[in-house]
C-alpha cells in the first residue's frame, strides 16, 4: 500500500483526534481540577475512553457485518487516542507524588490502571452483549 492509499486513513485519524481532544478539553473546562486535588476529570475521561475502545474493538472485530474500514481508525486511533491522555495522567501523577498529596498520587497511579483495564473489559462485555441480543432478536 502506497502513501496515497493511506491518505484517507490519515485524514480520519486526524479528524477523530481533533474531536476526541476537543471533547477532553471540554470536559476539563466543565469539571476543572483544583490544584493539589485528585484529578477526577482526567481519571473519568481515561476510563470512559477505555470503555469506548473496548466497545469499538468488539464492533470492529466481532460484529456479524464488517463495519466501514475507516471506522476503527476514526474512532479507535483518532477519537479515543485524542480523548484519552497518558501525558496528563503522567503529569498529574508526578505533581501529586511531588506534593503533600503523595498518597493521592499513588492511588491515582494505580487506580487509573485498574479503572482503565476494568473499563476495557466492561466495554468488551457490553459490546458482546449488544451483538448477542441483536443476533437473537
Amino acid at each position: 500500500m502506497g502513501m496515497r492509499d493511506q491518505l484517507p486513513v490519515v485524514a480520519v485519524v486526524a479528524a477523530g483526534g481533533v474531536l476526541g481532544a476537543s471533547a477532553r478539553y471540554a470536559a476539563t473546562l466543565a469539571w476543572p481540577t483544583a490544584p493539589g486535588t485528585f484529578p477526577w476529570t482526567v481519571f473519568a475521561v481515561n476510563a470512559a475512553g477505555c470503555a469506548l475502545l473496548g466497545l469499538i474493538m468488539v464492533l470492529a472485530t466481532e460484529a456479524p457485518a464488517a463495519p466501514h474500514p475507516l471506522l476503527r481508525p476514526f474512532l479507535g486511533t483518532g477519537f479515543c487516542g485524542g480523548f484519552t491522555t497518558f501525558s496528563t495522567y503522567a503529569l498529574d501523577t508526578r505533581r501529586l507524588l511531588g506534593s503533600d498529596s503523595a498518597v493521592e498520587g499513588v492511588l491515582y497511579l494505580g487506580g487509573t490502571l485498574v479503572a482503565a483495564l476494568a473499563a476495557v473489559v466492561a466495554g468488551v462485555t457490553a459490546g458482546r452483549a449488544l451483538w448477542v441480543r441483536k443476533e437473537t432478536a
